[in-house]
């Protein structure tokens, strides 16, 4: 009969599944870091946004918070950005005329901003976009109210929308990007943790890529958008062409098409 104190062996239980856990935590920290080291000591030769993409050299490199902004298409309206970073770090809603625009990153509880924001309007044709992305989730959230409310969205002439903002664009009724504007995708994390044990991390990451994918069907978007989303490194992009977004169904109506008095 075993001498140990009575509970003994259930702390050893519970101490073996800590260490695991830590253990299990410390390989992940170890991967993430490995993963980078090679970016760190050989940075990108991947051309910047500035260079023009055509088709089969769309992959650019990107920083949410340092990437140059396309330039001003003639005759649009100058913008105070001319760098993502100079953008709101959460989105910020201006209304003009029937237009609704969304700028800067896409921040953690922005949906509830938003969803506040279009309680609190009458009258709403359309959203506009100009945003480098972020959340994804909240990305979602805010694309599924857009389209509940039965608005239109679109990217201006010169503006941008990457990574996660991509999925507000998919909301509209009809959709439309102007004349210079940029949209890309890419990897996303789905709030990732190393802390976690590497078999929730990835059911994490599974079960996001699953809930863009049911997102984009019910918005009518052809899912061979995730493909060049899935094959593009969270520190690169890949700008979309025109023909690209039109053959799935990213955008609805011509660049030259009437849109907003934005």
């Amino acid at each position: 009969m075993s001498d140990a104190p009575k509970g003994w062996d259930a702390r050893r239980v519970l101490y073996a599944v800590l260490g695991l856990q830590l253990v299990m935590a410390g390989l992940l920290a170890g991967s993430d870091v490995l993963g980078a080291l090679p970016r760190l000591v050989w940075p990108s030769k991947l051309p910047g946004m500035e260079a023009p993409v055509a088709p089969g050299d769309q992959t650019r490199r990107y920083a949410p918070r340092d990437t140059p902004l396309p330039p001003r298409a003639p005759g649009a309206p100058e913008r105070p950005y001319r760098n993502s970073g100079d953008m709101p770090a959460r989105l910020e809603f201006l209304r003009t005329g029937d237009t609704l625009h969304l700028t800067g990153e896409i921040a953690p509880g922005d949906d509830v901003r938003f969803a506040k924001q279009l309680e609190a309007e009458e009258g709403l044709a359309r959203a506009a976009i100009n945003s480098p992305g972020g959340s994804v989730r909240d990305a979602l959230t805010i694309g599924r109210a857009l389209r509940e409310a039965g608005l239109q969205t679109q990217i201006e002439a010169g503006d941008i929308c990457f990574s996660a903002c991509p999925y507000i664009l998919a909301a509209g009724v009809t959709r439309r990007v102007g004349e210079g504007a940029q949209v890309g995708v890419h990897q996303h994390y789905f709030g990732k943790n190393t802390v976690l044990p590497a078999f929730l991390a990835v059911s994490d990451i599974q079960r996001g890529q699953g809930e863009v994918m049911e997102y984009l069907d019910d918005m009518g978007v052809d899912l061979r958008l995730m493909r060049p989303a899935l094959a593009t490194p969270p520190e690169e992009i890949y700008v979309l062409l025109e023909e690209e977004m039109r053959e799935w169904g990213l955008v609805t109506e011509e660049p030259g098409s009437e849109g907003g008095d934005g």
